[in-house]
């Protein structure tokens, strides 16, 4: 068995292991990655790109902004249509300059590996067999298998962002975490084309016929969204049925704009909530997917993991640069209070968009009275100037929480 070290060891090669990874060998503070795939296979991954600020800022921070300062399209407001009639949330006239940025997760995660690569950082892709072993104690090692030989990494620190099937929440005893969780009675069947998008900002669609989406990666590709039932199967769906289904769903002043085209990718995506309480287990941390998820209708999964990373980066950074291990005690806790604000405002948000053929799922109550109790609420907030500036608070994201 190979035995190397280093101070903190990441498990995961996604946005936000590279991302930590990235913060902290800034910081001289070294890092090895460990990820169970190639890095090709997690380039594949399609997944959404709405940068909050406090994301960009920790891109920024990290040296790794080049292209998504210089390509990711600036939106300083999101639509939102219930019936075909639109709102506009002016996210930066209603929170006093916040934007998003929209820049696609795989176009972040090239930029980190690039940025890992050249600084000649040890990254182990397609390794097997990882366990973490001692994390209660000042001595944590994690054993892998990689290209055929056996590995053993001492570390002061493990950060588990290996998302929500790795082996880092589970290395948690059952009855040392609490998981909540729900799961929605649907999915999300995804499109992406190269396309020109429908609108240079987001349209959230909520209609008799369910809920739609419209995004976009750039100027030139779009991603489109349905909802449907979770017995559906992407092969029911052919390109033509697609787009004549969000067709039916969104705006009518915006039809005449949609371009339809053949699809790259099609696929399926349930939706659930899920928290996992504490975060933190000894000297090893949950990041990310691995810790919680959310519905993607409001964009929060990305933001959370890096507001994950924020807290631990910080925390690392006062660790080996101030000698201050008391600090470490503060990260499931300043973590979970975003996360849950997270949570109930995806929630709220896929609430108030999607149509529920069981109302029970959120209340004791019938299906007419539950979209009669929405529709209300949906009238309150996007009629009023008031409500609609809750929601940009809300998408924006709200400041980071500081360090005790």
């Amino acid at each position: 068995m190979k035995k190397i070290k280093t101070q903190v060891a990441i498990i995961g090669a996604g946005p936000s292991g590279l991302l930590l990874g990235q913060l902290l060998a800034k910081q001289g503070i070294d890092n090895i990655i460990i990820e169970r795939v190639s890095g090709e296979y997690v380039l594949g991954r399609i997944r959404a790109g709405i940068l909050e600020q406090g994301f960009a800022d920790l891109v920024r921070e990290a040296g790794v902004a080049g292209r998504m300062d210089s390509e990711g399209q600036v939106h300083e407001g999101v639509a939102i249509a219930v019936d075909r009639k639109k709102y506009r949330i002016d996210l930066k006239n209603l929170t006093g300059g916040d934007v998003v940025i929209c820049y696609g997760q795989t176009e972040i995660t090239k930029d980190l590996m690039d940025a890992r690569a050249a600084s000649g950082q040890t990254t182990y892709y397609e390794s097997d067999d990882t366990a973490l072993h001692d994390v209660t104690t000042d001595s944590p090692y994690v054993t892998f298998k990689n290209g055929g030989e056996e590995y053993h990494l001492d570390c002061d620190f493990v950060a588990g962002c290996d998302g929500f099937h790795g082996v880092s929440r589970k290395t948690i005893p059952e009855d040392k975490r609490t998981e909540f969780e729900r799961v929605y009675p649907f999915g999300w069947l995804g499109l992406l084309s190269d396309t020109p998008p429908i609108d240079h900002e987001l349209i959230y669609c909520k209609s008799e016929r369910g809920f739609a989406l419209c995004s976009m990666r750039s100027n030139t590709r779009s991603r489109y969204y349905l909802q449907v039932p979770l017995s559906d199967k992407v092969e029911n769906w052919s390109d033509d049925a697609f787009w004549e289904e969000l067709k039916k769903r969104v705006p009518d002043e915006d039809v005449p704009n949609l371009v339809t085209g053949p699809s790259i990718e099609k696929s399926i995506a349930p939706l659930r909530s899920f928290v996992c309480e504490p975060m933190q287990y000894g000297n090893m941390f949950l990041v990310g997917d691995a810790a919680h998820i959310v519905p993607p209708t409001g964009a929060k999964g990305l933001n959370l993991a890096a507001s994950d990373v924020a807290t631990l980066y910080r925390i690392m950074c006062r660790v080996y640069q101030e000698n201050d291990r008391d600090c470490i005690s503060q990260y499931s806790g300043i973590a979970l209070r975003r996360v849950w604000h997270g949570e109930r405002f995806s929630w709220w948000m896929t609430n108030m968009l999607h149509d529920f053929v069981d109302a029970a799922l959120d209340n004791d109550l019938d299906s007419k009275t539950f979209d009669r109790f929405m529709s209300s609420e949906r009238n309150f907030f996007l009629e009023n100037e008031e409500g609609r500036r809750v929601i940009a608070m809300q998408y924006v994201g709200l400041p980071y929480e500081q360090l005790k």
